[in-house]
């Protein structure tokens, strides 16, 4: 059981790491859009890789903040079924959940994107647009990057339900280190 501890401690500040680089984005997203605004609204003059970077860096912010999303519990859920649960009977559910879903789910993902992007990169592929960005091999690249991070937090939560569930910790939900210690 220390093992799976560890392991969910160390996937947990993978996830929560990249999080807490890749949320500075959406300040980045938001100055990026308020200088497209303005310069098509006060100025009548716009610039398409301005314009793409806000696609690119609001792609980036989603694919690569889902694992922290995970991990906090910030996506959407309906716990009408999971509120009258015992934390054992919440990771039960949640284990379920991670096994037949969440990693089935990123695998098919992986595998299913591994040769759209494998090829962008082997031409580098260019700009969405005439004159814009350069680089659609690297947004491309966030689909299998995103993947793999969604599929290492999920294995986190396993590790943690499975630690619940054999009575190691009270509840399972939450990273399995604290910010005192982190």
């Amino acid at each position: 059981m220390g093992l799976i501890a560890a392991l969910a401690r160390g996937l947990d500040r993978i996830g929560d790491s990249v999080g807490r680089v890749v949320m500075w984005l959406a300040v980045l997203l938001v100055f990026l859009q308020l200088a497209v605004v303005l310069l098509r609204y006060g100025f009548s003059t716009s610039f398409i890789q301005l314009q793409e970077s806000v696609v690119y860096v609001h792609a980036a912010l989603f694919m690569l903040g889902i694992a922290y999303t995970m991990l906090h519990e910030g996506h959407v859920r309906v716990d009408i079924l999971l509120a009258g649960l015992s934390p054992k009977g919440r990771a039960l559910i949640d284990l379920l959940g991670v096994l037949l879903a969440v990693i089935p789910f990123s695998l098919l993902v992986l595998w299913t994107s591994w040769p759209f992007v494998a090829a962008s990169w082997r031409i580098r592929e260019g700009a969405i647009a005439y004159g814009g960005l350069p680089f659609q091999y690297l947004l491309k690249s966030l689909i299998p990057a995103m993947a793999i991070l969604l599929m290492l937090q999920a294995i986190a939560q396993a590790c943690r339900c499975t630690l619940t569930l054999a009575g190691r910790r009270a509840d399972h939900r939450g990273p399995a280190f604290t910010r005192a210690h982190s």
